[in-house]
């Protein structure tokens, strides 16, 4: 049996003009864009005012975690009830959650309302991709993919320079507080423009899939984030974490095997396009958050800099990934999915190994070109694998396949986030517990010994800020080691894709 042809939007009852809709996306995707490239620059000094550097990796983890178990819940939604409610229930509860993390008046509380809002993410950056999808063809799609992927520039060069001036200026809470007008608008636009006919069908959604996952990946994550930190790794707790985390995941790939409708389906990992697209994104999301995570850290930890010169920095990455999106359309179109995601990984690779020559006697310019080399190559890889996975399904099961790569892409996100703070907090202990005698008995007995020197406030010549800067150094140096390793994956796959794409068969 062959899979449906796609409808038509006269079918979908999607308005004949599309451009107020493509605008309504955009801003949706500025929703979450804005959020990624904001907050990165202002980590630094959320640790000063709220401490707990140990804990600052689960902001971005928690957020993705949330963000990735429920991604492919709100996938099957799209295809049962339609794209708007969706986007509108994504959006409501990502506000909620930013209102949350601007009042949050210590570190947990501010990794809940994180939560929060990647419980909204969840269905906001898949849903604007599902509806590019269904308002525009392959051929289409390679023009319209320079609009959207200008939201990403616009908010590479707005978002690190808010969070710098916000933080250095006015207070970090502004970088939350942001989003709501932004949100406000969205809503509005949608609301007005975007009108889509949904054909009933009976289906039935994998709450059992949903619950396992839920339980399983943050499981899994917390041992992870915390083994070498909270507990010795090889402890009784992380044996516990692992061993049930591990339990549960297997428990809920078997109910996925049973399940009517799962929200994970198992035939997404038996199609080469699907299993070498969504495992390309897995390795974009680990690349992506280590980077935004650790740059920003090692240009104001390390160099000296301010909270704005490291924005700066990490805009870069975010000013050559549009700029390759936008231009991988064209590509594609000439040589395939493949072989344009091929050249990008080729960039990602050059672009991780300069990172890794960074020390602290670089110049920003020199992080920043590494960041920037390493966003084109992102750039060129992420758009088109997505792109590939669209094209292989109609209409009634775009939305779960764009949300499993979407959740690949969260995934690896998360578990990047986790495995680098991982790395870098068993370097910052190892090099804290053994300080030499002149700084002994002057630093926290933690890493968060650590934010001595974030914040812009610390004293160069101090010999505490000078050990803790080079303890810095070495642990941002391993993360970055260990991105050029998750880099060097991206190639392998990539080659798991075929050169040519075709509609899979059911």
């Amino acid at each position: 049996m062959t899979a449906p042809a796609p409808l038509t939007r006269k079918q979908l009852g999607l308005r004949s003009d599309r451009g107020p809709v493509l605008i309504a996306v955009m801003l949706t995707t500025g929703l979450v864009a804005l959020d990624s490239t904001i907050i990165a620059t202002a980590v630094p000094s959320i640790v000063d005012d709220l401490g707990g550097f140990s804990q600052f990796p689960w902001l971005f983890s928690i957020y993705l975690l949330t963000q990735a178990v429920t991604v492919p819940l709100y996938g099957k939604f799209a295809d049962i009830l339609g794209r708007k409610p969706v986007m509108f229930f994504g959006i409501g509860v990502f506000l909620l959650g930013s209102v949350l993390s601007g009042a949050a008046w210590s570190m947990p509380v501010l990794i809940a309302a994180r939560a929060i809002q990647g419980i909204g993410a969840g269905a906001v950056q898949p849903m604007s991709i599902t509806m590019l999808g269904d308002l525009y063809t392959v051929q289409e799609r390679a023009k319209v993919q320079g609009y959207v992927t200008s939201v990403w520039a616009v908010a590479s060069l707005i978002g690190p320079a808010l969070g710098g001036v916000f933080s250095d200026y006015l207070s970090w809470r502004w970088i939350f507080f942001v989003n709501v007008p932004l949100g406000a608008i969205a809503v509005v636009f949608l609301a007005l423009r975007f009108q889509e006919k949904i054909v009933k069908q009976v289906h039935k959604v994998d709450y059992l899939g949903a619950t396992l996952l839920t339980i399983g990946l943050p499981l899994v994550l917390l041992g992870l984030l915390e083994g070498g930190v909270a507990w010795p790794w090889a402890s009784w707790q992380s044996l516990l974490v692992f061993g049930v985390g591990a339990v549960v995941l297997v428990v809920f790939v078997l109910a996925e095997r049973r399940a009517a409708e799962p929200i994970l389906p198992m035939w997404v990992f038996r199609h080469r396009t699907l299993v070498g697209g969504n495992l390309t994104s897995l390795v974009v999301g680990a690349l992506l958050m280590g980077l935004t995570s650790y740059l920003p850290t090692f240009v104001e930890g390390v160099l000296g800099t301010g909270a704005l010169v490291a924005g700066f920095a990490l805009a870069a990455l975010t000013l050559g990934w549009p700029a390759s999106a936008a231009m991988s359309g064209r590509v594609y179109m000439r040589i395939g999915f493949r072989d344009t995601s091929l050249i990008g990984s080729a960039f990602v690779i050059v672009g991780a190994v300069l990172v890794t020559l960074l020390s602290q006697d670089s110049a920003v310019w020199e992080a920043a070109a590494g960041s920037f080399v390493m966003g084109v190559g992102l750039g060129l890889v992420s758009s088109p694998t997505v792109i590939a996975v669209q094209s292989t399904v109609g209409w009634d099961r775009r939305g779960v396949v764009t949300a499993t790569n979407m959740f690949s892409r969260s995934l690896g996100s998360a578990v990047g986030v986790a495995v680098f703070g991982a790395i870098a907090n068993a370097s910052l202990a190892s090099r804290f517990a053994e300080p030499p005698a002149n700084v002994a008995g002057q630093l926290p007995p933690s890493v968060d010994a650590t934010t001595v020197v974030l914040g812009g406030h610390a004293d160069p010549d101090s010999p505490v800020v000078t050990f803790v800067r080079g303890a810095l150094d070495d642990a941002t140096h391993n993360v970055f080691v260990a991105m050029a390793l998750v880099a060097a994956c991206s190639a392998l796959t990539v080659l798991l894709m075929p050169r040519r794409t075709k509609e899979i068969t059911f």
